[in-house]
């Protein structure tokens, strides 16, 4: 049996549309409560959401879910996904919910589940919360007498912001430095410039007035335009870029130029390995990660591991193999000495403080390796999915063979969007484009069909 609802970050859709409603919010509460209730105790869960106002839809629904199994709610309200993951540990939950379609735009929406350590659940757990929910789910309601209660935690983001102020290096301060920071409207708005200023920053915040519409419009780390240009306008040492969750960064340096997940790995790495604080050997990134990296890594006699899409399959080998380092292209990082899940903020303060200690601009510390070319193209699609077509198998089967050994190919379906995904990469900047152009077209020809 595969997943039907949960793909590789959860459930997402399209919010008030089949299968992103109060309906299924209301099922996944009352599943997901029903197998996280073990033993005696009072049984508790966190739930945070971002700033779309389909949040006002889905979070009482999830909420009476839960209580109906008997478990109590806690409610924190906006917050950063991370944050949740670091909730549900540290106030001893036996589960934590994030509602957010992280970089998608507000008409999206998403529910994120977290196990009691934090971390987020297997594909074999997700599975049995599907089984649960499709079938008869009154046999786990609780009694009247034993029906779950529900608060508000006031301290939640301060709770956050003293964990993460926690991962700087304690002999370093901001003091000096001049940042733009776009927290996409979203989830991070108002704890993100929070923790920049306290350590010292001079912070320049955009993309911190959230009105349910707003988020990740036109600005955050898929839309960097304002970033890029605010960053020079303002003379800044650096720009910072979360997505809507704050799971994600993308950082600009003080011309502007992007800095993308796989550099920031880069450079994390080498600077753990100098520290001795580097664990695995190398570091765990996705079939995404452009080869320079591996590359120089490889140089440093670091391994580079490469997982399908989905942090959480970065995190899963991390876990597995002993890594404390790993990430995707996308800019989620995840720093497994101080987080469980992908961490924009903290690994935003990673970079700030190899900038700070380097004496260095942020173009001459933030790019370590030069990348090779790679070329990615979407398409959308509606309905059954083109790849399944005989003649983009034949098309795919080509681009392999144009490409032989100078470069790789990727084709894939996003786990969170109707769309597929083509990627090239090698030595030859003019052959890859040519690859994914030919390939995008038949692709294209599909959808129209």
């Amino acid at each position: 049996m595969t997943r039907k609802l949960f793909g590789t970050d959860g459930i997402r859709g399209i919010a008030n549309s089949d299968p992103m409603t109060a309906e299924t919010a209301l099922k996944v509460g009352m599943a997901a409560g029903a197998q996280f209730i073990r033993g005696d105790h009072r049984h508790r869960v966190v739930i945070g959401k971002d700033t779309r106002l389909s949040g006002y839809l889905l979070e009482p629904a999830l909420v009476a879910g839960f209580v109906s199994v008997g478990m109590d709610v806690i409610i924190v309200g906006p917050i950063p996904t991370p944050a949740i993951a670091m909730l549900t540990q540290s106030l001893r939950c036996d589960l934590g919910v994030m509602l957010s379609a992280s970089h998608n735009p507000y008409h999206d929406n998403g529910i994120k589940l977290f196990g009691p350590d934090g971390y987020k659940l297997s594909d074999a757990i997700e599975l049995e919360i599907e089984a649960r929910m499709a079938g008869d789910q009154s046999a786990d309601l609780a009694p009247p007498d034993m029906l779950g209660r529900t608060w508000r935690l006031e301290s939640s983001r301060g709770r956050y912001n003293d964990h993460v102020k926690r991962t700087f290096p304690r002999e370093h301060t901001l003091d000096g430095l001049k940042v733009v920071l776009d927290c996409a409207n979203g989830a991070a708005y108002r704890v993100a410039p929070e923790v920049l200023w306290e350590l010292g920053a001079d912070v320049v915040p955009v993309g911190v007035d959230p009105d349910g519409f707003n988020i990740n419009r036109d600005c955050g780390s898929t839309n960097t335009e304002t970033l890029r240009s605010l960053t020079v306008a303002h003379g800044a040492d650096l720009g910072i870029a979360l997505d809507g969750d704050a799971d994600r960064v993308i950082i600009a340096d003080e011309h502007g130029d992007l800095v993308d997940g796989d550099q920031i790995l880069g450079l994390v790495a080498r600077n753990w390995l100098e520290r001795g604080i580097l664990q695995g050997g190398g570091v765990v990134a996705t079939v995404m990660s452009n080869l320079g990296l591996e590359r120089y890594l490889n140089d440093m006699g670091l391994g580079l591991e490469r997982t399908q899409v989905g942090d959480r399959y970065v995190v899963e080998f991390m876990r597995a193999k002993g890594f404390n380092l790993g990430g995707e292209q996308s800019g989620h990082i995840i720093l497994g000495d101080y987080s469980t899940t992908g961490d924009g903020l903290i690994a935003a303060l990673q970079v700030l403080s190899v900038v700070k200690k380097s004496g260095k601009r942020a173009s001459e510390v933030c790019r370590p390796f030069e990348p090779l070319p790679q070329l990615l193209k979407n398409v959308r699609f509606n309905g059954v999915s083109p790849l399944e077509a005989a003649c983009v198998q034949d098309a795919i089967a080509d681009a392999q063979a144009m490409l032989k050994d100078k470069g790789r190919l990727l084709v894939r379906p996003s786990g969170t969007e109707p769309l597929v995904r083509v990627m090239a990469e090698g030595e030859d900047d003019i052959l890859i484009t040519r690859v994914v152009d030919d390939l995008i077209t038949v692709i294209e020809t599909e959808v129209r069909a």
